[in-house]
């Protein structure tokens, strides 16, 4: 296994039985599968914390432009 992914060889994959040959399928879908729902949470953390940082960013920002009293609006 190298980079969580399963490599084998050309002889390796010929010399292995029909069922070992299964085994190694399913454990990199399994990897793939489990790799994508971490993707995938990780976005969905990234885009909250995105929204919140703009909201903090937006307030940091009018809060400054009232203490300087500038009209920007």
């Amino acid at each position: 296994m190298a980079n969580g992914f399963i490599v084998v060889n050309e002889k390796d994959w010929e010399k292995s039985s029909p069922e070992q040959k299964e085994w190694m399928i399913f454990n990199t879908l399994q990897n793939l599968s489990e790799r994508l729902a971490k993707l995938e949470r990780q976005f969905a953390y990234k885009t909250a914390l995105n929204f919140f940082g703009s909201v903090v960013g937006g307030a940091v920002t009018i809060l400054v432009l009232a203490l300087c009293r500038i009209k920007a609006f």
